[in-house]
């Protein structure tokens, strides 16, 4: 079982763009959130493609299995999807600890979050000066949320 520990925070300025080390622009769909709380994506980033489910399961783990797919497929699957998102992901190394700070296009836009993944939940974890407000497990900043309801579309009381 693949377990993701991530926490993700809202930022406040600009000076995490100085420990850039790597961007990629990320294309990803949403194929179905199932009752019992999977959720399907389909990913392009660059050449590759992928399929994942994923499900939340407690704190801020969650099961994610990653799959590589033909491109060709997933460019016909996200082809047929509306709900899609675009983001330029980029990634940061700060007290030795990798980040990524995703930047959200079109409909998303402006919206930026900054992520980091953990081995346990109880990881200590210095937060950066650029970070704002932790918005871990709320589930309107959800990529599959912003998938289908976008952040331009959110009303004052939502963010």
């Amino acid at each position: 079982m693949a377990l993701e520990i991530e926490r993700r925070f809202l930022l406040k300025n600009d000076n995490w763009k100085e420990f850039i080390n790597k961007k990629i622009f990320i294309e990803q769909g949403y194929l179905s959130k199932r009752l019992d709380g999977w959720i399907i994506r389909v990913r392009l980033t660059g050449k590759n493609s992928k399929i994942a489910l994923k499900k939340h399961i407690k704190g801020f783990t969650n099961i994610e299995f990653e799959y590589s797919i033909p491109r060709g497929d997933a460019e016909t699957i996200m082809s047929n999807l509306s709900n899609t998102i675009k983001k330029d992901r980029y990634f940061l190394e700060i007290e030795k600890k990798s980040w990524i700070i995703d930047c959200f296009k079109e409909n998303n836009h402006p919206l930026e979050i900054a992520e980091i993944e953990l081995s346990n939940e109880d990881e200590d974890l210095i937060i950066p000066s650029f970070i704002s407000k932790e918005i871990t497990g709320l589930t309107h900043y959800s990529n599959f949320n912003l998938a289908n309801n976008p952040f331009s579309e959110w009303k004052e009381e939502n963010i």
